[in-house]
């Protein structure tokens, strides 16, 4: 992968502009789904998110249809399989509304605070970045339920703010970094893949927005299919509310948060990076109350 002779070559793990744009066009086809539906004054009945057209894909590459899972009044989430694997992708469209979109996107990025908030974190580091598109590859230790190993995870992430079209857009992925190899007191988890699209409902330092989060990954457990669709079905809105909640926390106590927006250009440049994977353990038995986290 990026790791060659020792040193992380950005251009073969770089995520590039397509990427993002592709996650904000998926915004645009869910929310444009979502208006026909309430203007016709149907309720209660979310529409199923679906892939753009492909126009020759083979059946092999055909993707799975979205599945709902969760339908809250602002809150909806579906799975899919994923294609020749017994693991699922997950996604979720939700609304806050008494927090700004700057401070939500923030508090998402700001390590040290996640430190803080987070009770599952082992680790959370920065381990390089690179400064023509202001990507960065981070190495994240987290507490899986027990009787896991905690998990760790290498992974490059990407954001981008376009102003003009008012949608930011946080992008990660697992990658591999020479100076990180793993280690037997973790399951290193190499397979994920996160993309967040946050769209403001005015601006992005007025409170209300919507947001878009697809993700995926291997926690390369041996529980049963369905007992790992339920430990993420029910771990994911709980890291949500977890995140809501430590932004609000940032808000009303006036706790400092990076302002990753005014850290780097605010357009969106052809170079960029994505977040990380999970971890694994041995003697895993039935399905029990678990908490799972997201990079």
């Amino acid at each position: 992968m990026a790791a060659l002779s020792g040193v992380f070559v950005w251009d073969e793990e770089r995520i590039q502009e397509e990427e993002l744009q592709r996650s904000i066009n998926e915004m645009k086809r869910l929310e444009e789904m979502s208006n026909i539906f309430q203007s016709s004054g149907v309720e209660n009945h979310p529409p199923e998110p679906k892939s753009p057209a492909g126009g020759n894909e083979k059946s092999k590459d055909k993707e799975e249809p979205w599945e709902m899972v969760m339908d809250k009044k602002h809150f909806k989430l579906w799975r899919r399989p994923i294609t020749g694997t017994h693991l699922y992708q997950y996604r979720v469209f939700g609304t806050y509304t008494d927090v700004t979109p700057r401070q939500f996107f923030n508090v998402q990025l700001d390590t040290e605070y996640r430190k803080k908030w987070d009770a599952l974190v082992i680790k959370l580091e920065v381990i390089e970045r690179d400064a023509v598109s202001g990507s960065e590859v981070l190495h994240w230790v987290t507490h899986f339920p027990y009787p896991m190993y905690s998990r760790d995870y290498v992974y490059v992430r990407r954001y981008s703010v376009d102003q003009e079209n008012n949608v930011m857009v946080l992008v990660s992925r697992a990658v591999e970094h020479p100076s990180v190899p793993e280690s037997p007191e973790f399951v290193r988890v190499r397979s994920y893949e996160s993309q967040m699209v946050i769209r403001p409902h005015k601006s992005f330092d007025e409170n209300g927005f919507d947001y878009l989060l697809t993700y995926s990954d291997n926690p390369q457990t041996v529980f049963p299919r369905y007992c790992v669709s339920w430990m993420v079905s029910s771990g994911m809105p709980d890291f949500l509310e977890k995140l809501h909640m430590a932004t609000l926390k940032a808000k009303n106590m006036e706790i400092k948060v990076k302002d990753y927006i005014s850290a780097k250009p605010l357009e969106m440049s052809s170079e960029a990076k994505a977040t990380a994977p999970s971890p694994e353990r041995k003697n895993e038995g039935s399905c029990g109350p678990a908490r799972i986290e997201y990079a």
